[in-house]
């Protein structure tokens, strides 16, 4: 093609989960049995209450479009459900529903983010936060956490990434791929770093709130350290906890201007979110947690059963996930080991890819992240796929000759 693409299309790359997914699905199309535990979505269906109250939506004719930035009706539900959830306070013009949760945090990124500016990202992170932020002609400053102190970022780490070009700060609990969760302590200690600058925007996404397998109240930002009010975008959404992925419903909340500029930004792109979607959206957040913590139950089961599984295969190391549904697990040690045919496994990519190729297990490896070598294992599948994708990865050890 000689039609040029724009310069900032040279700062960002395609999301490594959306091409380890396709590339999955293609082995699968070509009739391979393959396991693909790439996806981050719940593997269960939408509960059968939320499905009746779109079809009921369509039904009555809420076809047409809404409100750039939502529904009344879902407004009202957001605020209900964060004021009974989180203990938070919010009036409409500081709510914004989006076409998913992660339309909101570009929304954000884009109205607050601008050339030089600096946004810290503390890693592993979500794929799509530094490029985010790159894509809005940012710098995205990456700060590492590590397995010993479970992933968790450092208050000391961030204060010394702050400086005067700093305008945000990322911060996703539980966490993709980690699982860490934070606690109100962690959040009060990153609150204090924060002192004397309000004009850094902290974007908390919260999207795996209900997906905890901690004790004790989740804690979030705006309600730990409620004087950095004017400062903190909670984002959520239903597409994790009530397995709503391909609704694409999500919402945030947070200070009223920062919120007016992003119905600006959205009122120039995707215009208000699906009219259908929002209706299920409200049937979700009025209509109770018991299929939340059916579901978060089930993860849990799965979480156990998956690390009992690992504790035997050394020399893969996994940090127990306090919440989401991935194992995050260390590959170090398989570097420099021999396949059947003597080919030596050189790299992280070289691992993920002799499991696809030689196993028809297929993962996401952790550079995506911005840790290697590393690999995200989902475990939102059926039992019977996770008991058989644990049977591949053991036979897959069990066939290497390892390095001394």
């Amino acid at each position: 093609m000689t039609l040029p693409l724009a310069d900032r299309m040279s700062r960002i790359k395609a999301s490594p989960t959306a091409q380890a997914m396709a590339r999955a699905a293609a082995a699968k199309a070509a009739g391979r049995p393959v396991i693909s535990l790439t996806t981050g979505e719940p593997d269960f269906d939408t509960p059968v209450h939320i499905q009746d109250a779109a079809i009921a939506a369509i039904r009555g004719g809420q076809t047409r479009y809404t409100a750039i930035d939502g529904t009344a009706e879902l407004k009202q539900a957001i605020i209900t459900k964060f004021a009974r959830e989180n203990g938070l306070t919010f009036t409409p013009d500081q709510v914004i529903a989006a076409t998913g949760a992660k339309q909101v945090i570009f929304n954000a990124i884009l109205a607050t983010i601008g050339a030089g500016d600096e946004v810290i990202v503390p890693y592993p992170s979500w794929v799509s936060y530094p490029d985010m932020v790159a894509l809005a002609g940012g710098t995205p400053v990456l700060i590492e956490t590590e397995a010993a102190t479970g992933f968790k970022p450092d208050p000391a780490a961030i204060a010394a990434a702050i400086t005067p070009q700093t305008r945000a700060i990322m911060l996703n609990s539980p966490c993709n791929p980690t699982g860490a969760v934070l606690s109100a302590q962690d959040y009060k200690a990153i609150g204090a770093v924060l002192e004397g600058r309000p004009d850094i925007l902290v974007i908390c996404d919260d999207i795996y709130e209900h997906i905890r397998y901690t004790d004790g109240p989740f804690a979030t930002l705006a309600a730990v350290c409620p004087e950095l009010a004017g400062q903190v975008l909670t984002v959520n959404g239903v597409s994790k906890s009530y397995a709503m992925t391909g609704w694409r419903l999500g919402y945030g909340a947070g200070p009223a201007p920062l919120i007016r500029a992003m119905r600006v930004l959205q009122s120039q792109s995707t215009t208000n979110p699906s009219s259908i979607s929002q209706a299920a959206a409200v049937a979700a957040l009025e209509g109770g947690l018991q299929s939340v913590g059916e579901q978060r139950d089930a993860f849990a089961a799965r979480r156990d059963r998956l690390l009992a599984r690992l504790a035997d295969m050394a020399p893969l190391t996994v940090h127990p996930p306090e919440g989401a549904f991935y194992l995050f697990i260390g590959i170090a040690d398989l570097l420099g080991a021999r396949l059947p045919d003597g080919t030596v496994l050189k790299d992280e990519t070289a691992v993920v890819d002799a499991l696809l190729e030689r196993h028809d297990l297929a993962v996401v490896g952790g550079a995506g992240f911005g840790l290697s070598p590393y690999m995200r294992l989902s475990f939102a599948a059926s039992d019977a796929e996770l008991d058989e994708a644990m049977d591949r990865l053991a036979a897959f050890l069990a066939s290497l000759s390892l390095p001394l």
